[in-house]
Protein backbone atom coordinates (compact mmCIF):
# COMPACT_ATOMS: atom_id res chain seq x y z
CA UNK A 1 0.00 0.00 0.00
CA UNK A 2 1.29 3.44 -0.99
CA UNK A 3 0.96 6.02 1.77
CA UNK A 4 0.43 9.78 1.71
CA UNK A 5 -1.11 9.67 -1.76
CA UNK A 6 -4.56 10.46 -3.13
CA UNK A 7 -5.76 9.43 -6.59
CA UNK A 8 -8.80 11.41 -7.67
CA UNK A 9 -10.76 10.26 -10.68
CA UNK A 10 -12.73 12.50 -13.00
CA UNK A 11 -16.00 11.62 -14.65
CA UNK A 12 -14.37 10.80 -18.00
CA UNK A 13 -13.10 7.30 -17.16
CA UNK A 14 -14.14 5.86 -13.75
CA UNK A 15 -13.05 2.30 -14.66
CA UNK A 16 -9.46 3.39 -15.31
CA UNK A 17 -9.30 5.22 -12.00
CA UNK A 18 -10.58 2.13 -10.20
CA UNK A 19 -7.90 -0.03 -11.86
CA UNK A 20 -5.16 2.39 -10.79
CA UNK A 21 -6.39 2.48 -7.18
CA UNK A 22 -6.58 -1.32 -6.99
CA UNK A 23 -3.04 -1.67 -8.34
CA UNK A 24 -1.68 0.85 -5.81
CA UNK A 25 -3.67 -0.70 -2.95
CA UNK A 26 -5.43 2.49 -1.93
CA UNK A 27 -9.17 3.08 -1.44
CA UNK A 28 -11.05 5.20 -3.97
CA UNK A 29 -11.39 8.82 -2.84
CA UNK A 30 -14.58 10.47 -1.62
CA UNK A 31 -15.24 13.15 -4.21
CA UNK A 32 -18.46 14.68 -5.56
CA UNK A 33 -18.58 15.54 -9.27
CA UNK A 34 -21.77 17.05 -10.59
CA UNK A 35 -23.26 20.04 -12.37
CA UNK A 36 -25.41 22.88 -11.15
CA UNK A 37 -28.80 23.42 -12.83
CA UNK A 38 -27.21 26.21 -14.89
CA UNK A 39 -24.69 23.74 -16.32
CA UNK A 40 -21.68 24.89 -14.29
CA UNK A 41 -19.20 22.28 -13.04
CA UNK A 42 -19.30 21.40 -9.36
CA UNK A 43 -16.39 19.68 -7.58
CA UNK A 44 -16.36 18.86 -3.87
CA UNK A 45 -13.50 16.87 -2.27
CA UNK A 46 -14.86 15.25 0.89
CA UNK A 47 -11.56 14.15 2.43
CA UNK A 48 -8.38 15.89 3.48
CA UNK A 49 -5.60 16.31 0.92
CA UNK A 50 -3.42 18.64 3.04
CA UNK A 51 0.26 17.83 2.60
CA UNK A 52 -0.43 14.88 0.27
CA UNK A 53 0.54 14.06 -3.30
CA UNK A 54 -2.63 14.26 -5.37
CA UNK A 55 -2.99 12.58 -8.76
CA UNK A 56 -6.06 13.50 -10.83
CA UNK A 57 -6.97 11.02 -13.58
CA UNK A 58 -8.97 12.59 -16.40
CA UNK A 59 -8.95 11.48 -20.04
CA UNK A 60 -9.66 13.62 -23.09
CA UNK A 61 -12.36 11.51 -24.71
CA UNK A 62 -16.11 12.02 -24.79
CA UNK A 63 -17.25 15.51 -23.75
CA UNK A 64 -13.79 17.01 -23.97
CA UNK A 65 -14.65 20.56 -22.93
CA UNK A 66 -16.64 19.49 -19.86
CA UNK A 67 -13.90 17.09 -18.78
CA UNK A 68 -11.20 19.72 -19.25
CA UNK A 69 -13.11 22.25 -17.18
CA UNK A 70 -13.75 19.65 -14.48
CA UNK A 71 -10.03 18.88 -14.38
CA UNK A 72 -9.11 22.56 -14.01
CA UNK A 73 -11.62 23.07 -11.17
CA UNK A 74 -10.37 19.93 -9.38
CA UNK A 75 -6.73 21.05 -9.64
CA UNK A 76 -7.62 24.44 -8.24
CA UNK A 77 -9.62 22.84 -5.39
CA UNK A 78 -6.65 20.65 -4.42
CA UNK A 79 -4.23 23.58 -4.42
CA UNK A 80 -6.68 25.59 -2.32
CA UNK A 81 -6.89 22.65 0.11
CA UNK A 82 -3.07 22.82 0.63
CA UNK A 83 -2.10 19.74 -1.33
CA UNK A 84 1.66 19.20 -1.40
CA UNK A 85 1.81 18.43 -5.14
CA UNK A 86 -0.86 18.06 -7.82
CA UNK A 87 -0.23 15.85 -10.85
CA UNK A 88 -2.63 15.71 -13.78
CA UNK A 89 -2.79 12.21 -15.30
CA UNK A 90 -4.15 12.51 -18.83
CA UNK A 91 -4.16 9.17 -20.73
CA UNK A 92 -5.44 11.02 -23.81
CA UNK A 93 -4.33 14.63 -23.79
CA UNK A 94 -7.16 16.99 -24.83
CA UNK A 95 -6.56 19.27 -27.83
CA UNK A 96 -3.32 17.42 -28.55
CA UNK A 97 -3.95 17.52 -32.31
CA UNK A 98 -4.53 21.26 -32.56
CA UNK A 99 -0.86 22.05 -32.84
CA UNK A 100 -1.31 20.67 -36.39
CA UNK A 101 -2.37 23.27 -38.98
CA UNK A 102 -3.72 22.22 -42.39
CA UNK A 103 -1.60 22.37 -45.51
CA UNK A 104 1.70 24.16 -44.75
CA UNK A 105 0.98 24.86 -41.06
CA UNK A 106 0.74 28.62 -41.48
CA UNK A 107 -3.01 28.97 -41.77
CA UNK A 108 -6.06 27.64 -43.58
CA UNK A 109 -7.31 29.09 -46.86
CA UNK A 110 -10.22 31.41 -46.20
CA UNK A 111 -11.79 31.38 -49.69
CA UNK A 112 -11.16 29.94 -53.08
CA UNK A 113 -9.77 32.42 -55.59
CA UNK A 114 -10.62 32.72 -59.28
CA UNK A 115 -9.32 29.90 -61.43
CA UNK A 116 -7.76 32.21 -64.04
CA UNK A 117 -5.15 33.75 -61.75
CA UNK A 118 -1.72 32.65 -62.92
CA UNK A 119 0.73 31.64 -60.22
CA UNK A 120 -1.91 31.25 -57.48
CA UNK A 121 -1.96 28.13 -55.33
CA UNK A 122 -2.97 27.07 -51.83
CA UNK A 123 0.67 27.39 -50.78
CA UNK A 124 1.00 31.07 -51.82
CA UNK A 125 0.38 33.73 -49.21
CA UNK A 126 1.30 37.38 -48.70
CA UNK A 127 3.99 38.35 -46.27
CA UNK A 128 2.85 39.17 -42.73
CA UNK A 129 3.19 42.96 -42.21
CA UNK A 130 4.70 44.55 -39.12
CA UNK A 131 5.61 48.16 -38.23
CA UNK A 132 8.45 49.55 -40.29
CA UNK A 133 8.36 46.72 -42.83
CA UNK A 134 8.64 47.60 -46.54
CA UNK A 135 5.66 46.83 -48.72
CA UNK A 136 5.36 43.21 -49.82
CA UNK A 137 5.75 42.37 -53.47
CA UNK A 138 2.45 40.47 -53.35
CA UNK A 139 1.42 37.45 -55.40
CA UNK A 140 1.83 36.95 -59.10
CA UNK A 141 -1.45 37.47 -60.90
CA UNK A 142 -3.36 38.39 -57.73
CA UNK A 143 -5.35 41.46 -56.77
CA UNK A 144 -2.24 42.99 -55.21
CA UNK A 145 -0.52 42.92 -58.57
CA UNK A 146 -3.60 44.46 -60.18
CA UNK A 147 -3.52 47.34 -57.67
CA UNK A 148 0.15 47.97 -58.40
CA UNK A 149 -0.45 48.06 -62.14
CA UNK A 150 -3.43 50.37 -61.78
CA UNK A 151 -1.50 52.75 -59.53
CA UNK A 152 1.35 52.87 -62.02
CA UNK A 153 -1.10 53.63 -64.82
CA UNK A 154 -2.64 56.40 -62.70
CA UNK A 155 0.72 58.06 -62.16
CA UNK A 156 1.67 57.82 -65.83
CA UNK A 157 -1.62 59.37 -66.92
CA UNK A 158 -1.36 62.18 -64.36
CA UNK A 159 2.19 63.01 -65.44
CA UNK A 160 1.09 63.06 -69.08
CA UNK A 161 -1.80 65.43 -68.28
CA UNK A 162 0.48 67.78 -66.33
CA UNK A 163 3.01 67.89 -69.15
CA UNK A 164 0.26 68.65 -71.71
CA UNK A 165 -0.64 71.85 -69.90
CA UNK A 166 2.73 73.34 -70.76
CA UNK A 167 2.85 72.07 -74.36
CA UNK A 168 2.63 74.48 -77.42
CA UNK A 169 -0.78 73.04 -78.29
CA UNK A 170 -2.04 74.03 -74.85
CA UNK A 171 -0.69 77.58 -75.12
CA UNK A 172 -2.95 78.38 -78.09
CA UNK A 173 -6.07 77.99 -75.89
CA UNK A 174 -7.35 81.45 -74.84
CA UNK A 175 -7.33 82.20 -71.12
CA UNK A 176 -9.57 84.44 -69.11
CA UNK A 177 -8.34 87.90 -68.23
CA UNK A 178 -8.35 87.21 -64.52
CA UNK A 179 -6.24 83.99 -64.81
CA UNK A 180 -6.59 80.41 -66.05
CA UNK A 181 -9.93 78.63 -66.00
CA UNK A 182 -10.71 76.24 -63.13
CA UNK A 183 -10.70 73.25 -65.47
CA UNK A 184 -7.17 74.06 -66.65
CA UNK A 185 -5.39 74.02 -63.29
CA UNK A 186 -3.07 71.20 -62.24
CA UNK A 187 -5.21 70.35 -59.18
CA UNK A 188 -8.38 69.99 -61.21
CA UNK A 189 -6.61 67.78 -63.75
CA UNK A 190 -5.38 65.51 -60.95
CA UNK A 191 -8.84 65.39 -59.36
CA UNK A 192 -10.57 64.50 -62.61
CA UNK A 193 -7.96 61.85 -63.47
CA UNK A 194 -8.19 60.37 -59.99
CA UNK A 195 -11.98 60.22 -60.19
CA UNK A 196 -11.94 58.48 -63.54
CA UNK A 197 -9.25 56.03 -62.47
CA UNK A 198 -10.96 55.27 -59.19
CA UNK A 199 -14.06 54.19 -61.05
CA UNK A 200 -12.00 52.06 -63.41
CA UNK A 201 -10.07 50.38 -60.58
CA UNK A 202 -13.27 49.67 -58.65
CA UNK A 203 -14.92 48.02 -61.63
CA UNK A 204 -11.78 45.99 -62.40
CA UNK A 205 -11.45 44.84 -58.79
CA UNK A 206 -15.10 43.81 -58.74
CA UNK A 207 -14.62 41.74 -61.86
CA UNK A 208 -11.56 39.99 -60.34
CA UNK A 209 -13.42 39.14 -57.14
CA UNK A 210 -16.35 37.74 -59.13
CA UNK A 211 -18.71 40.68 -58.54
CA UNK A 212 -20.43 42.72 -61.21
CA UNK A 213 -21.40 46.37 -61.10
CA UNK A 214 -24.98 45.42 -61.87
CA UNK A 215 -25.19 43.68 -58.46
CA UNK A 216 -23.60 46.47 -56.46
CA UNK A 217 -25.61 48.19 -53.78
CA UNK A 218 -26.61 51.83 -53.77
CA UNK A 219 -25.10 54.46 -51.51
CA UNK A 220 -28.07 54.29 -49.18
CA UNK A 221 -27.85 50.50 -48.65
CA UNK A 222 -25.77 48.69 -46.08
CA UNK A 223 -22.07 48.05 -46.59
CA UNK A 224 -21.03 44.84 -48.29
CA UNK A 225 -19.43 42.08 -46.22
CA UNK A 226 -15.68 41.50 -46.20
CA UNK A 227 -14.46 39.57 -49.24
CA UNK A 228 -11.02 37.96 -48.73
CA UNK A 229 -8.47 38.30 -51.49
CA UNK A 230 -7.22 35.19 -53.31
CA UNK A 231 -4.11 33.90 -51.56
CA UNK A 232 -5.02 35.43 -48.20
CA UNK A 233 -4.83 32.94 -45.35
CA UNK A 234 -6.65 33.25 -42.09
CA UNK A 235 -4.52 32.73 -39.00
CA UNK A 236 -5.79 29.63 -37.18
CA UNK A 237 -5.82 29.60 -33.38
CA UNK A 238 -3.57 26.96 -31.82
CA UNK A 239 -5.23 25.66 -28.66
CA UNK A 240 -2.16 23.67 -27.57
CA UNK A 241 -0.42 26.58 -25.85
CA UNK A 242 -3.70 27.70 -24.30
CA UNK A 243 -4.45 24.30 -22.70
CA UNK A 244 -0.89 24.11 -21.36
CA UNK A 245 -1.23 27.57 -19.81
CA UNK A 246 -4.63 26.71 -18.32
CA UNK A 247 -3.28 23.59 -16.59
CA UNK A 248 -0.25 25.46 -15.28
CA UNK A 249 -2.25 28.45 -14.03
CA UNK A 250 -4.80 26.17 -12.36
CA UNK A 251 -1.96 24.81 -10.20
CA UNK A 252 -0.74 21.58 -11.83
CA UNK A 253 2.84 20.73 -10.84
CA UNK A 254 3.35 17.73 -13.12
CA UNK A 255 1.75 16.14 -16.19
CA UNK A 256 1.63 12.43 -17.03
CA UNK A 257 0.21 11.44 -20.41
CA UNK A 258 0.62 8.79 -23.10
CA UNK A 259 1.55 8.98 -26.79
CA UNK A 260 1.18 12.67 -27.49
CA UNK A 261 0.15 13.23 -31.08
CA UNK A 262 2.97 15.78 -31.40
CA UNK A 263 6.02 15.43 -29.11
CA UNK A 264 6.54 19.20 -29.48
CA UNK A 265 3.54 19.61 -27.18
CA UNK A 266 5.80 19.06 -24.17
CA UNK A 267 7.57 22.32 -25.00
CA UNK A 268 4.38 24.29 -24.33
CA UNK A 269 4.71 23.58 -20.59
CA UNK A 270 6.89 25.17 -17.94
CA UNK A 271 6.38 22.12 -15.69
CA UNK A 272 7.66 18.52 -16.06
CA UNK A 273 5.80 16.36 -18.58
CA UNK A 274 6.17 12.56 -18.69
CA UNK A 275 5.03 11.20 -22.05
CA UNK A 276 4.55 7.46 -21.61
CA UNK A 277 4.57 5.12 -24.61
CA UNK A 278 1.95 2.61 -25.62
CA UNK A 279 4.43 0.75 -27.83
CA UNK A 280 5.40 -1.88 -25.22
CA UNK A 281 1.75 -2.99 -25.01
CA UNK A 282 1.40 -3.09 -28.79
CA UNK A 283 4.70 -4.92 -29.17
CA UNK A 284 3.69 -7.53 -26.61
CA UNK A 285 0.40 -8.07 -28.41
CA UNK A 286 2.21 -8.63 -31.72
CA UNK A 287 4.56 -11.16 -30.15
CA UNK A 288 1.93 -13.24 -28.36
CA UNK A 289 -1.33 -12.76 -30.28
CA UNK A 290 -0.37 -12.62 -33.98
CA UNK A 291 0.71 -16.01 -35.35
CA UNK A 292 4.01 -16.10 -37.25
CA UNK A 293 4.48 -12.39 -36.60
CA UNK A 294 8.08 -12.35 -37.88
CA UNK A 295 6.79 -12.85 -41.42
CA UNK A 296 4.32 -9.97 -41.07
CA UNK A 297 4.92 -6.36 -42.15
CA UNK A 298 4.57 -3.27 -39.99
CA UNK A 299 2.77 -0.56 -41.99
CA UNK A 300 2.48 3.15 -41.20
CA UNK A 301 -0.75 4.65 -42.61
CA UNK A 302 0.94 8.02 -43.22
CA UNK A 303 4.35 9.63 -43.24
CA UNK A 304 3.78 11.29 -39.85
CA UNK A 305 3.66 7.93 -38.06
CA UNK A 306 6.66 6.39 -39.82
CA UNK A 307 9.01 6.94 -36.88
CA UNK A 308 6.52 5.37 -34.48
CA UNK A 309 6.05 2.31 -36.69
CA UNK A 310 9.74 1.81 -37.47
CA UNK A 311 10.55 1.75 -33.74
CA UNK A 312 8.34 -1.34 -33.35
CA UNK A 313 9.56 -2.92 -36.61
CA UNK A 314 13.23 -2.52 -35.62
CA UNK A 315 12.61 -3.85 -32.12
CA UNK A 316 10.93 -7.00 -33.45
CA UNK A 317 13.13 -7.46 -36.51
CA UNK A 318 10.18 -7.12 -38.90
CA UNK A 319 9.83 -5.55 -42.33
CA UNK A 320 8.38 -2.09 -42.72
CA UNK A 321 6.11 -0.50 -45.34
CA UNK A 322 4.68 2.99 -45.71
CA UNK A 323 1.49 4.39 -47.19
CA UNK A 324 2.08 7.75 -48.81
CA UNK A 325 -0.87 10.14 -48.94
CA UNK A 326 -0.72 12.88 -51.53
CA UNK A 327 -3.25 15.61 -50.79
CA UNK A 328 -4.06 17.71 -53.86
CA UNK A 329 -7.59 19.03 -53.33
CA UNK A 330 -9.39 20.69 -56.22
CA UNK A 331 -11.60 22.55 -53.75
CA UNK A 332 -11.18 23.48 -50.13
CA UNK A 333 -13.91 21.01 -49.13
CA UNK A 334 -12.14 18.15 -50.93
CA UNK A 335 -9.51 17.51 -48.27
CA UNK A 336 -10.52 13.83 -48.13
CA UNK A 337 -9.60 13.29 -51.77
CA UNK A 338 -6.06 12.09 -51.21
CA UNK A 339 -4.23 9.59 -53.39
CA UNK A 340 -2.75 6.71 -51.35
CA UNK A 341 0.27 4.77 -52.56
CA UNK A 342 1.97 1.80 -50.90
CA UNK A 343 5.76 1.84 -50.56
CA UNK A 344 6.84 -1.74 -49.84
CA UNK A 345 5.84 -5.34 -50.54
CA UNK A 346 3.05 -7.06 -48.59
CA UNK A 347 1.93 -9.68 -51.11
CA UNK A 348 0.68 -12.85 -49.32
CA UNK A 349 1.74 -11.47 -45.93
CA UNK A 350 0.02 -10.15 -42.82
CA UNK A 351 -0.08 -6.34 -42.56
CA UNK A 352 -0.09 -4.59 -39.17
CA UNK A 353 -1.13 -0.93 -39.21
CA UNK A 354 0.35 1.17 -36.38
CA UNK A 355 -1.07 4.56 -35.41
CA UNK A 356 -1.40 6.67 -32.28
CA UNK A 357 -5.00 7.84 -32.63
CA UNK A 358 -8.12 6.85 -34.53
CA UNK A 359 -10.96 9.36 -34.50
CA UNK A 360 -13.22 8.87 -37.53
CA UNK A 361 -11.15 5.83 -38.67
CA UNK A 362 -11.11 7.12 -42.22
CA UNK A 363 -7.33 6.78 -42.56
CA UNK A 364 -7.00 3.20 -41.30
CA UNK A 365 -10.04 1.91 -43.22
CA UNK A 366 -8.77 3.38 -46.49
CA UNK A 367 -5.31 2.01 -45.72
CA UNK A 368 -6.77 -1.47 -45.07
CA UNK A 369 -8.60 -1.37 -48.39
CA UNK A 370 -5.35 -0.51 -50.17
CA UNK A 371 -3.42 -3.26 -48.37
CA UNK A 372 -5.98 -5.90 -49.28
CA UNK A 373 -5.88 -4.67 -52.86
CA UNK A 374 -2.09 -5.04 -52.87
CA UNK A 375 -2.30 -8.69 -51.76
CA UNK A 376 -2.26 -8.70 -47.94
CA UNK A 377 -3.80 -11.83 -46.41
CA UNK A 378 -4.88 -10.23 -43.11
CA UNK A 379 -4.87 -6.64 -41.87
CA UNK A 380 -4.54 -5.70 -38.20
CA UNK A 381 -4.80 -2.15 -36.85
CA UNK A 382 -3.04 -1.38 -33.55
CA UNK A 383 -4.10 2.01 -32.17
CA UNK A 384 -3.09 3.62 -28.88
CA UNK A 385 -6.07 5.98 -28.52
CA UNK A 386 -9.30 4.68 -30.01
CA UNK A 387 -11.59 7.71 -29.85
CA UNK A 388 -13.84 6.24 -32.58
CA UNK A 389 -16.26 9.15 -32.85
CA UNK A 390 -19.10 9.64 -35.30
CA UNK A 391 -19.67 6.69 -37.63
CA UNK A 392 -16.22 5.18 -36.97
CA UNK A 393 -17.65 1.90 -35.62
CA UNK A 394 -19.87 1.36 -38.66
CA UNK A 395 -16.95 2.21 -40.92
CA UNK A 396 -14.71 -0.37 -39.20
CA UNK A 397 -17.40 -3.07 -39.36
CA UNK A 398 -17.78 -2.55 -43.11
CA UNK A 399 -14.04 -2.25 -43.82
CA UNK A 400 -11.37 -4.73 -44.83
CA UNK A 401 -9.86 -4.72 -41.33
CA UNK A 402 -9.74 -8.12 -39.67
CA UNK A 403 -9.05 -6.86 -36.13
CA UNK A 404 -8.67 -3.47 -34.45
CA UNK A 405 -6.67 -3.33 -31.21
CA UNK A 406 -6.94 -0.22 -29.01
CA UNK A 407 -6.08 0.69 -25.42
CA UNK A 408 -8.54 1.83 -22.78
CA UNK A 409 -7.07 5.33 -22.53
CA UNK A 410 -10.67 6.32 -23.30
CA UNK A 411 -13.75 4.25 -22.33
CA UNK A 412 -14.30 1.38 -24.78
CA UNK A 413 -17.23 -0.53 -23.26
CA UNK A 414 -19.83 0.82 -25.66
CA UNK A 415 -17.49 0.53 -28.65
CA UNK A 416 -16.71 -3.09 -27.85
CA UNK A 417 -20.39 -4.01 -27.75
CA UNK A 418 -21.01 -2.49 -31.18
CA UNK A 419 -17.84 -3.73 -32.91
CA UNK A 420 -16.94 -7.46 -32.87
CA UNK A 421 -13.56 -6.68 -34.46
CA UNK A 422 -12.47 -4.54 -31.49
CA UNK A 423 -10.03 -5.75 -28.83
CA UNK A 424 -8.99 -3.63 -25.85
CA UNK A 425 -5.64 -3.54 -24.00
CA UNK A 426 -5.45 -2.26 -20.43
CA UNK A 427 -3.15 0.72 -19.70
CA UNK A 428 -4.22 1.09 -16.06
CA UNK A 429 -1.22 -0.86 -14.77
CA UNK A 430 1.17 1.32 -16.78
CA UNK A 431 -0.20 4.53 -15.28
CA UNK A 432 -0.34 3.00 -11.80
CA UNK A 433 3.35 2.06 -12.01
CA UNK A 434 4.22 5.52 -13.30
CA UNK A 435 2.34 7.13 -10.39
CA UNK A 436 4.08 4.86 -7.87
CA UNK A 437 7.53 5.65 -9.25
CA UNK A 438 6.90 9.39 -9.40
CA UNK A 439 5.56 9.38 -5.83
CA UNK A 440 8.66 7.59 -4.50
CA UNK A 441 11.07 9.63 -6.63
CA UNK A 442 12.13 6.66 -8.75
CA UNK A 443 13.04 6.71 -12.42
CA UNK A 444 10.32 5.89 -14.94
CA UNK A 445 12.76 5.11 -17.75
CA UNK A 446 11.99 1.41 -17.35
CA UNK A 447 8.51 2.14 -18.69
CA UNK A 448 10.07 3.34 -21.94
CA UNK A 449 11.98 0.11 -22.57
CA UNK A 450 10.65 -2.33 -25.14
CA UNK A 451 12.46 -5.53 -24.07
Amino acid sequence: MVRNIVVLGGSSHPQLNETICNHLGIPPPNILLSKFPAGETRVEIRESVRGKDVYIVQSGGGKVNDHLMELLVTISACKTASAKQVTAVLPLFPYSRQSDIPYNKTGAPLARGPANLAGYSFESRPQTPYPGQPQSAGLNGSVDGLHNRLNKAHLDEQQQQVSNQYSPQRDRIPYQTNGPMRSDTVDSAKYEATGRDRGASTSSLNRVNGHDESGSTTSGSSKTSFQPQPGYKQWVAQAGTLVADLLTCAGADHIITMDLHDPQYQGFFDIPVDNLYGRPLLKRYIQYQIPDYQQAVIVSPDAGGAKRATAIADGLGMDFALIHKERRPTRITDRQNATMMLVGNITNRTAILIDDLADTSNTITRAAKLLKKEGATKVYALITHGVLSGDAIERINASALDKVVVTNSVPQEEHKQRCPKLEVLDVGTVFAEAIRRVHHGESISVLFQYD
